[in-house]
C-alpha cells in the first residue's frame, strides 16, 4: 500500500485513482516515468521547481498532500471496479473530513463520477463539497489519457491555484 502525503494546514489534496504498479513499488506517487502529474505542478506554479516523485515529501511544505480515492495498486485504472471506487469515495471523504485541506483536487473525471455517483460531472470546481473542502477535478495526468497534454493539464492546475488567492 502506497502511503499518503500529508500535513497540517494542507491548502490542496491531490487524490489520484490509485497507485499504478510503479508507485507501489517504489513508494512515491505518479512515479511512472510517462506521467505529467509533477511536470504539470510545476508549470501551474505550485512547486517553485519539477520535484522528482522521490521528493514528494516536501510537497506539505507548499501546502499540498497526495492521497487517492482506491488504495489497491494497478496496471490500469480501469481494472477498479465500480464497489472499489465507491467504498473509496467513502474513505476519502473520512480523510478529507479529518484532515481539514480546503480542496480536494481529484485527478480523474471517471473515478469522481463514479466515487461519487456525479455521472454529469465535468472537469474543473464542483457545486458539492466532499468532507467539507471544495472540490476541484483534475483531468487524469496518466500517459494513457492522451486527450491531455502536459500544458493543458497545467493550465487546468493553475485555475485551481487561481482559485486559492480569491477565497
Amino acid at each position: 500500500m502506497l502511503d499518503d502525503v500529508l500535513g497540517p494546514s494542507l491548502d490542496v489534496l491531490f487524490c489520484g485513482i490509485n497507485p499504478g504498479l510503479m508507485s507501489e513499488a517504489t513508494g512515491h506517487h505518479f512515479a511512472r516515468p510517462g506521467n505529467r502529474f509533477w511536470p504539470a505542478l510545476h508549470l501551474s506554479g505550485f512547486t517553485p521547481r519539477l520535484l522528482a516523485p522521490a521528493e514528494q515529501h516536501l510537497l506539505p511544505s507548499y501546502g499540498l498532500g497526495i492521497t487517492n480515492i482506491v488504495p489497491r495498486a494497478s496496471a490500469k485504472a480501469a481494472e477498479l471496479t465500480g464497489q472499489e471506487l465507491v467504498a473509496g469515495g467513502e474513505a476519502l471523504a473520512a480523510k478529507v473530513a479529518a484532515l481539514g485541506p480546503k480542496v480536494l483536487a481529484v485527478l480523474g473525471i471517471s473515478a469522481y463520477r463514479t466515487a461519487f455517483a456525479r455521472p454529469k460531472a465535468v472537469i474543473g470546481p464542483q457545486p458539492e463539497t466532499v468532507g467539507g473542502a471544495r472540490v476541484w477535478v483534475l483531468p487524469n495526468p496518466s500517459g494513457l489519457n492522451a486527450h491531455w497534454t502536459v500544458a493543458t493539464i497545467a493550465e487546468e492546475m493553475g485555475r485551481l491555484r487561481s482559485s486559492l488567492t480569491v477565497e
